[in-house]
């Protein structure tokens, strides 16, 4: 009987992560964190490696610090495509953005 009350009260027992955010309206804005998380990650990275300091990151860009901190800040998801393609170019990187299908043969 105590199962029974707990599937009762969670109607998302036995869906995935990804059907639970859908159904809440959720699924882009956790998706669009994600990626800015990886992004910032990859910033970050990218200056660690060629000891780039924040305010040298911004003098490359031709912008200010505060705008590296906005852009850096994984919690910040306003970072724009443009934005991402000056940090890419002062790092010696560029961006690679593909659409991919969101589901594959496997995942039925």
């Amino acid at each position: 009987m105590q199962n029974y009350e707990v599937q009762r009260m969670n109607n998302h027992i036995g869906s995935d992560f990804d059907d639970f955010l859908s159904e809440q309206g959720l699924a882009e804005e956790v998706s669009a964190a994600a990626l800015k998380r990886v992004i910032a990650w990859q910033i970050t990275q990218a200056m660690k490696e060629q000891h780039v300091s924040k305010k040298n990151l911004a003098d490359r860009m031709h912008t200010s610090r505060t705008a590296v901190d906005r852009a850096l800040d994984q919690n910040d998801p306003g970072m724009t495509l443009a934005t991402l393609a000056s940090a890419a170019r002062a790092l010696g990187q560029r961006v690679e953005i593909r659409l991919v299908p969101e589901h594959t043969a496997e995942q039925g």
